[in-house]
């Protein structure tokens, strides 16, 4: 049985050219728990196409989404002091930093992008969930201010999409420090009579909805995002009541007056590029139906 197990079934399967099967081939929907092919979700911008479920997505994957035909110029973050506090929990924080930059490929958890969306120039700041969580140091805060201050510099919109759990608790009050500061940025933007429309995704939360977050000229939401301060199990403890069905979900925060709008992914762009064009006086496009019949109404004038 060993001759046969250790021998004729390995040399069966190298003559029939089996492969072992991806493990990402497909992936599960987690409201349904239907498989869908890893390439269709992809191409969806990993929107589930049956149930409209938005999954998490990188801060490199959406600026290649956002952007015209996925071309942006990258700007460099300012360097910012590492682990300030000489923090430790179970992990020292610098192999938490370091373990982090290693999965997303990123220096920080904030990424800013120049280009150009339905040929309207922009920056677009983004943060990244797979970094410790969004969460907002010193160095995400001197990032977010860059963006700011690019998009002053060059006379630009920008477009912040945030998705956080809050401040970064191994820097402490330094973190903190970071709402102020980003506050003041965004309101150096509005002096300058800049356009800053927000784009909040799952999840934004605790010192970050606090902020720049909600400072935005127009806030959208993406479907079924978690949207708040305190997390609902937090404020059920401490009320000790029940919440509401949907409690801090984008579509309830839209129906109590929180966000402006509940847009899915797939219509971001264009959403966002419209009413960018009406905040900064671009002409828009003619819808082609109502140019078509323009169009008509004059030859049937002419003739």
């Amino acid at each position: 049985m060993n001759w046969i197990t250790n021998y004729v079934r390995p040399k069966i399967n190298s003559m029939l050219g089996r492969r072992d099967m991806p493990e990402n081939l497909w992936i599960k929907d987690p409201e349904t728990g239907e498989m869908v092919f890893h390439k269709d979700l992809e191409s969806n911008q990993y929107v589930i196409p049956a149930s409209g479920y938005h999954m998490k997505i990188s801060a490199k994957e959406r600026l290649r989404y956002f952007f015209d035909d996925g071309i942006y110029e990258t700007v460099e973050n300012p360097k910012a002091p590492v682990d300030p506090l000489k923090f430790r929990d179970e992990k020292r924080y610098t192999d938490r930093l370091r373990d982090a930059k290693a999965k997303t490929g990123m220096e920080d958890a904030v990424l800013n992008g120049v280009g150009t969306i339905e040929g309207l120039p922009i920056v677009a700041t983004v943060q990244d969930f797979a970094f410790m969580g969004g969460s907002l140091g010193m160095a995400a805060g001197e990032a977010i201010i860059r963006g700011f201050e690019t998009a002053i510099e060059k006379k630009r919109p920008l477009v912040l999409f945030a998705a956080s759990g809050g401040a970064r608790m191994q820097e402490g009050i330094l973190s903190l420090m970071q709402l102020a500061r980003s506050t003041v940025v965004v309101d150096r933007l509005k002096e300058a009579g800049l356009p800053y429309i927000v784009v909040l995704t799952n999840p934004t939360t605790g010192g970050v909805t606090a902020s720049y977050a909600m400072l935005g000229d127009v806030h959208i939401a993406e479907p079924g995002a978690l949207i708040g301060f305190a997390g609902p199990r937090v404020i059920e403890q401490t009320i000790r009541e029940k919440l509401p069905e949907g409690f801090q979900r984008a579509e309830y925060l839209m129906e109590h007056g929180m966000v402006d709008m509940v847009v899915s992914r797939l219509e971001l762009k264009s959403t966002i590029a419209r009413l960018l064009k009406i905040l900064t006086h671009t002409p828009l496009e003619p819808v082609p139906a109502l140019a078509d019949l323009s169009h008509e109404a004059d030859e049937k004038t002419a003739a």
